[in-house]
């Protein structure tokens, strides 16, 4: 069970100062570490729980966590920069992440696409949503959208419409 929800309900914990994370916010990042015993096995999961706190793993957040595992900013790096879901900066709650991968391509992820360029809509590859079946298939903030089409992205990001 990840650990943000047990102690983020709630509570507002991004800061948009010049000078990084705050510190209520560096204890927050701690406290992720602590909860998963300090280990470096845990990353993935550290990373997610603080993206999911924090909106990003800023590089204050960065060095907290390599500090409280004892390994280098260079391995939170590779997995921050690996991972196209981890971003360095806050980035819109309800962004759209469409397949683009072959199962969503042959049922016309690449035609939603330009519809998608052509009504100015901003949008994002990703290679697989594990929702072949019902391709081709988005991903709005968490929710996942099956046999998207413009109309069925526009209902499920204003929260409402059937996007099963």
């Amino acid at each position: 069970m990840p650990f943000w929800p047990n102690i983020y309900a709630g509570k507002t914990l991004i800061t948009h100062g010049e000078t990084g994370v705050s510190k209520t916010d560096r204890e927050t990042v701690e406290q992720v570490c602590a909860w998963y015993g300090h280990r470096a096995d845990a990353l993935i999961e550290i990373l997610h729980d603080v993206q999911r706190a924090h909106a990003c793993v800023s590089d204050e957040a960065a060095r907290t966590i390599a500090a409280s595992l004892n390994i280098s900013r260079a391995e939170i790096q590779g997995v921050r920069s690996f991972y196209a879901d981890f971003s360095t900066a806050p980035r819109a709650e309800r962004r759209i992440r469409l397949c683009r991968a072959e199962a969503c391509q042959a049922v016309g992820a690449d035609q939603l696409a330009a519809e998608l360029d052509r009504a100015g809509t901003p949008h994002e590859a990703v290679y697989c949503l594990g929702n072949c079946a019902l391709g081709p298939a988005a991903l709005i903030g968490e929710r996942l959208v099956g046999r998207a089409t413009p109309d069925r992205l526009a209902a499920a990001s204003a929260g409402s419409g059937d996007d099963d």
